[in-house]
C-alpha cells in the first residue's frame, strides 16, 4: 500500500490528484470544526467532553467525525447522503420509472444522482431541524444543564438549520469534486476521513482508562481483526461464464470466457448501518419520554438502550443477518443476470441457459451470503463485547461500522491508484 502511494507521488498527474484530494480533506475537516451561528462554544465543548459518543446519536456522530455533537457547520456530515443513496437504491427496485432510468446507462444514472441530491437536501433539513430542536430543549447532550445556544429563539434556530443544510450541500459538492478530479470515490473518501478523525481519540481514551497493557492488547486484537476484514473483503466466488461463437454480419464474435465475481460480503457495510439505525429508535423513544412511568419504556431502557445487554446484542446480530439477506436480494437480481447472459450467448459450463442458470445463481448466492452475514454480525459485535471486557465506549476503535469503512475505502482507493499506475507504465510491460 505504501509502495503504491510512493509510486503515485513520483508520477506528476497522479501527484496532482492526490494533493487535490488532501486539499479537499483539509477543507472538509476545517468545516467540521467551525461552529454554526448562535452556538455557545464553551458550553457545547464542556458538555461534549462529558458525553463524548454515548447516547442515541453515536452512529451519526461517527459519520460526522465528532462534528454533530459540537454543532458545527458540517454537523450533519455525510449521513444525509448515505441515507438518500440507500433510499434511492430501494426505490429503484420498487418504482418502474427508476428501474428504467437505471437501465438507460450513464444518462439515467445522472438523473438518479440528481434525485439523490434532492432527497439528501430534504433529509438534511429534517435532521438539522431535529438537532436544533434538541439543542434548544437541552436533550442533545446527555446530563447537560448548560444552554447550548446564545439566544433561544426562532431566528437563531432558522439560521442554524439553513447553515447545516448548506453545509451538507457543500459536502456533496466536495465529494463530487474528489470523484471528478481526484482518485477514488469522493463520498467514500469523505466518510473515511470522518471515521479516521475519531480513531486516535478513541485509542487514547482506552489507554487513559485502562492502562498500557490493555491498550497494547487492543492494538494487537485490532491488527488481527483488520487482517481478517481484509481477507473477507477480498474473498469472492468466481462463477465461470463462456460465450459461444456467433456470426454478426461478416465478423465472428464470442468464444471468450470470463467469470461473475460474487463477493462473500456482497452487502458491504449497509446492513450494519440499517441495524444500528433501527436499534436507535427504542433509545430515542426513551430519550423523549424520560418522565414516563410506562412499563414498556422501562423494559426498553433496561434491555435495548445499553449495548452491553445480551438481548441488545442478540437483536443487533439478528437484524444484521436479516438486512444482509434483504439488501443482497434487492441489489443482485439472478433473473436479470441470467437473461443478459442468454441474450449475449453466455452460459455457465454444465448449466443450461435461462431458468436453470437463474436457479443456480440463486443457490450459490444464498450459500455465500450466510458466511458474509455471520462475518458482518461478528465484526459489529466487537465494540459491544469490548464494552463489557475493557469498559470501552460503543464506538470502540477496532470494530463495527468504522472498521468496515476504513478497510473497504482504503482497499478500493489503493486498487484505483495501482490501476492508474499500470495504465501509465504499460510501455515497460511491453518491453
Amino acid at each position: 500500500m505504501l509502495g503504491a502511494f510512493a509510486n503515485a507521488f513520483r508520477t506528476p498527474d497522479l501527484r496532482k490528484k492526490l494533493l487535490f484530494v488532501l486539499l479537499i480533506v483539509a477543507v472538509f475537516r476545517l468545516g467540521s470544526q467551525i461552529p454554526a451561528p448562535g452556538v455557545h462554544v464553551a458550553n457545547v465543548q464542556a458538555c461534549f467532553d462529558a458525553a463524548k459518543n454515548d447516547g442515541i446519536y453515536g452512529l451519526i456522530n461517527l459519520f460526522s467525525g465528532g462534528a454533530l455533537l459540537q454543532l458545527t457547520i458540517f454537523a450533519l456530515g455525510i449521513m444525509p447522503y448515505i441515507t438518500a443513496s440507500i433510499i434511492l437504491q430501494l426505490l429503484v427496485v420498487v418504482i418502474p420509472r427508476l428501474e428504467t432510468l437505471k437501465k438507460e446507462g450513464q444518462s439515467g444514472q445522472a438523473k438518479i444522482t440528481q434525485y439523490t441530491r434532492y432527497v439528501t437536501l430534504g433529509l438534511a433539513i429534517l435532521q438539522a431541524t431535529g438537532i436544533v430542536a434538541l439543542a434548544r430543549s437541552g436533550n442533545l447532550l446527555q446530563n447537560c444543564d448548560r444552554p447550548l445556544l446564545y439566544h433561544d429563539n426562532f431566528k437563531t434556530a432558522a439560521i442554524m438549520v439553513i447553515t447545516m443544510t448548506a453545509g451538507t450541500a457543500v459536502i456533496m459538492w466536495l465529494g463530487e469534486l474528489v470523484t471528478d478530479r481526484g482518485i477514488g470515490n469522493g463520498m467514500s473518501i469523505l466518510i473515511f476521513t470522518q471515521v479516521v478523525a475519531t480513531f486516535p481519540v478513541a485509542l487514547w481514551n482506552v489507554q487513559k482508562a485502562q492502562g498500557p497493557w490493555v491498550f497494547s492488547g487492543v492494538i494487537l486484537i485490532g491488527l488481527v481483526v483488520v487482517a481478517g476484514v481484509i481477507f473477507i473483503e477480498q474473498a469472492q466466488r468466481r462463477i465461470p461464464v463462456q460465450y459461444a461463437r456467433r456470426m454478426v454480419g461478416r465478423k465472428m464474435f464470442g468464444g471468450s470466457s470470463t467469470y461473475i465475481p460474487l463477493k462473500v460480503n456482497q452487502a458491504g457495510v449497509i446492513p450494519v448501518i440499517f441495524a444500528s439505525s433501527l436499534l436507535y429508535l427504542p433509545a430515542m423513544a426513551v430519550q423523549f419520554n424520560r418522565n414516563s412511568d410506562s412499563q414498556v419504556l422501562t423494559w426498553i431502557s433496561q434491555n435495548l438502550v445499553k449495548g452491553d445487554h445480551p438481548i441488545y446484542m442478540a437483536l443487533y446480530f439478528g437484524l444484521i443477518i436479516f438486512f444482509t439477506y434483504f439488501y443482497v436480494a434487492i441489489t443482485f437480481n439472478p433473473q436479470e443476470v441470467a437473461d443478459n447472459m442468454k441474450q449475449y450467448g453466455g452460459f455457465i459450463p454444465g448449466i443450461r441457459a435461462g431458468k436453470p442458470t437463474e436457479d443456480y445463481l440463486n443457490y450459490v448466492l444464498s450459500r455465500i451470503t450466510l458466511p458474509g452475514a455471520l462475518y458482518l454480525g461478528l465484526i459489529a459485535l466487537i465494540p459491544l463485547v469490548a464494552l463489557v471486557l475493557v469498559n470501552a465506549n460503543q464506538n470502540f476503535p477496532f470494530g463495527g461500522t468504522s472498521l468496515l469503512i476504513m478497510v473497504g475505502v482504503a482497499l478500493d482507493t489503493v486498487k484505483q491508484i495501482e490501476s492508474q499506475l499500470q495504465q501509465r507504465n504499460y510501455e515497460g510491460f511491453l518491453r
